[in-house]
């Protein structure tokens, strides 16, 4: 279990979030966790409170673009801190989905070999690490190009004067470039773009790893559903029949835990990340410089594959679930007892009641989720621009 999420849990510890409870855990370990967890949040909110007033003076000053711009900063923020107090809240509905996941996660070599593990744990260590570095090489890029440029252009190539600037811009009400208080504010921006990166990262490299597990018992069940070999009589292949059925609810319990938990974050999820869109995509076509773009379209192709990401995990959910109809119709049930037979058209039936991740009751998660939020995204693209043009 813990392979599958250590990724998750390592950046959860940088923000300090225990998803859910942990054996050997002492209260010194909570402590830290809840000091650094504020440290954190004290921190985001005063640079996202700060930003919020850069985008009201910004936009009475006709400053579209700078509005703009800080507002894609802002949603960006917001996704993260959700995730972030969302998660924490679901602290102890999380402890009981750990513990279904470890009651019916596969133990010794013939159970991983039967439920094909090593795949479902290979594929998701490596989406959890390329999404991992993509997302860290982001933040970082934006924490800090304002310091590569100031190195570069001012100290190394002596082409243009760069000065002293900060990575994001917000309202501080004092002359901040030539005083001592640059490097508090530095540090700080730094800090809440680490914080907004880490919220979302962990939370959804713990939904992949999940939706993972949920992949694998689906298609376990599936492939034991298709080629177990029927006995034709009753009572032998009834009983099969029930430890399927159990099964399979056991799955969809865990499936609705799962939605419970992290429904309303992947709903805010899907609405910021089409205003982010958005509006880093009206940047771009606003003739920024060239280094700029270059921060804008990461900004852009991460988004997007965060977005993705969801989407992918939610279709193969979907996939996995209709999968057992599928496999049930094609077992060899042909000289089965008749009440046998009746009872798979029963089995059938419930399994194409697909079942998805789900953001709250408004979004069932699929891949064709993601060309709504893009139709979605140029719709207020088209809007932005019209209002830029006049």
């Amino acid at each position: 279990m813990e392979k599958f999420l250590k990724f998750a849990n390592f950046f959860y510890t940088g923000v300090g979030i225990q998803p859910y409870a942990k054996t050997g855990e002492t209260d010194k370990d909570k402590l830290i966790a809840r000091i650094v967890f504020m440290a954190n949040v004290i921190n985001l909110t005063y640079v996202a409170t700060s930003e919020s007033i850069y985008v009201y003076i910004a936009y009475n000053d006709k400053k579209l673009l700078e509005a703009v711009t800080v507002m894609s900063y802002i949603g960006f923020v917001i996704v993260g801190m959700s995730k972030m107090f969302f998660i924490r809240g679901k602290k102890s509905a999380m402890t009981e989905m750990m513990k279904e996941l470890e009651e019916i996660y596969p133990r010794g070599k013939i159970e991983e070999e039967k439920y094909n593990l090593p795949k479902y744990l290979g594929t998701c260590s490596r989406i959890s690490l390329t999404y991992s570095s993509l997302y860290s090489v982001l933040i970082w890029t934006f924490n800090l190009f304002s310091i590569m440029e100031y190195w570069i252009y001012e100290k190394w190539l002596k082409i243009r004067v760069v000065g002293k600037t900060l990575p994001y811009l917000m309202y501080i009400p004092w002359i901040w470039e030539d005083s001592w208080s640059y490097y508090p504010l530095l540090f700080s921006q730094n800090f809440a773009g680490y914080t907004a990166a880490a919220g979302q990262i962990s939370t959804d490299l713990l939904l992949c790893a999940v939706a993972t597990q949920v992949v694998m018992h689906f298609d376990y069940l599936s492939n034991t559903m298709e080629y177990h070999e029927l006995s034709g009589n009753w009572e032998e292949d009834s009983r099969f029949m029930a430890d399927i059925v159990k099964y399979h609810e056991r799955i969809l319990r865990l499936a609705d835990v799962v939605n419970d938990i992290f429904g309303v974050p992947l709903l805010l999820n899907f609405m910021v990340s089409s205003f982010v869109i958005c509006f880093v995509g009206f940047q771009m076509t606003v003739g920024v410089p060239p280094d700029m773009v270059i921060k804008l379209f990461l900004f852009l192709f991460s988004s997007m594959s965060q977005a993705y990401l969801i989407c992918h995990y939610g279709q193969m959910v979907a996939d996995a679930s209709y999968g057992l109809s599928v496999a049930t119709y094609n077992q060899n049930w042909n000289h089965a007892d008749v009440r046998y037979k009746r009872a798979l058209v029963i089995i059938i039936s419930r399994a194409q009641n697909v079942t998805f991740l789900k953001a709250t009751i408004f979004l069932d998660i699929t891949r064709s989720t993601m060309t709504d939020l893009l139709q979605i995204s140029y719709k207020f693209f088209a809007l932005l621009r019209t209002m830029y043009v006049q």
